[in-house]
């Protein structure tokens, strides 16, 4: 079985610069980003007591992080308008042959480009991508139901704000090793940045991406 070779419309195949993503994909990206670290940043205010000190106006920190929460899902929401947000989507969430090579190499810490063909995303990216977007839902229900005090039993709203915080913690700590793997990563933080990147980068990482 071959595996499937992802076909994304770029420039001209003469070209040193292939283009990766649309100027959607990344408005959807880094508005996302910016909802993310001001959940995150609030949170923290919230729950770390030094932090706390610091800002004070526990009350405004509270609706802030409310009100960045809700938002969450809206830039995401909004690029679904955009065939190449939909397209990427559609990658994100098909598992080929190559994925599972992939992850073994990624097990056995081969770091070697060969050992671990992707497409346009490779498997790593899609395991973060489905786990950041289910962990965001969870977040967004449990967060309502500490919103809404009112229209829940006690139990619900414990069980809520036990889930809520734990799963907080794990985002940030996901969220830390996935901003540690783009800093070590130029050039996909690059193609993030221009919609952009050089041709021997994606023929090295992303092999059977066909752009």
């Amino acid at each position: 079985m071959h595996p499937r070779v992802d076909d994304t419309p770029a420039v001209s195949p003469h070209s040193s610069r292939v283009r990766r993503f649309s100027h959607a994909e990344r408005w959807v990206h880094r508005v996302t980003a910016l909802l993310t670290g001001v959940c995150v940043a609030t949170a923290a205010c919230l729950y770390i007591p030094q932090f706390a000190e610091l800002v004070g106006r526990r009350e405004l920190v509270v609706r802030i992080h409310e009100v960045a929460g809700v938002m969450l899902p809206l830039p995401v929401l909004a690029g679904l308008a955009s065939r190449a947000f939909r397209s990427d989507l559609g990658f994100l969430n098909r598992f080929g042959p190559h994925d599972r090579v992939w992850l073994r190499a990624a097990l056995r810490r081969d770091k070697r480009p060969k050992s671990r063909p992707a497409g346009k995303f490779n498997a790593g990216q899609k395991i973060y991508a489905a786990w950041i977007a289910g962990a965001t839902l969870v977040m967004l229900g449990t967060g309502l139901l500490m919103w809404f005090t009112h229209l829940t039993p006690l139990m619900w709203r414990t069980s809520a704000t036990f889930v809520h915080d734990w799963l907080a913690l794990t985002i940030g700590i996901v969220l830390a090793g996935h901003i540690g793997m783009a800093l070590g990563d130029p050039e996909a933080r690059e193609g993030l940045r221009t919609g952009s990147v050089s041709r021997e980068w994606a023929e090295s990482e992303h092999p059977l991406w066909r752009p």
